[in-house]
């Protein structure tokens, strides 16, 4: 199965595009040759992140997180955390969520 998130031709080539999905939103960018697509949910207290300098930024607290993987780099989100990435397929000019493959 999948659902399409965006059109490629809609993600800028810096920063991000937040997309609709599922009643929620994702934060969709490109990173190098590829392109990802994480929950826009900040892992301490669930607020939006901002895209900010090559990194993921809670418009609530100021957790940081880094685009490449994810990973937490300061503020209150707990150490070790991690934002969630889909999993996601570019199929005929858009970027699909797929699952069940």
């Amino acid at each position: 199965m999948k659902h399409e998130i965006c059109k490629i031709a809609d993600i800028p080539q810096t920063g991000s595009l937040v997309a609709p999905f599922f009643g929620r939103e994702v934060h969709v960018w490109r990173s190098g040759d590829r392109i990802r697509a994480a929950a826009n949910v900040c892992l301490h207290f669930g607020g939006p992140l901002d895209c900010k300098d090559g990194a993921f930024v809670c418009q609530w607290h100021g957790a940081k997180f880094d685009m490449d993987n994810g990973e937490r780099l300061e503020g209150p989100a707990p150490k070790g955390s991690r934002l969630m990435f889909l999993s996601t397929r570019v199929e005929d000019g858009a970027l699909n969520y797929v699952w069940g493959e």
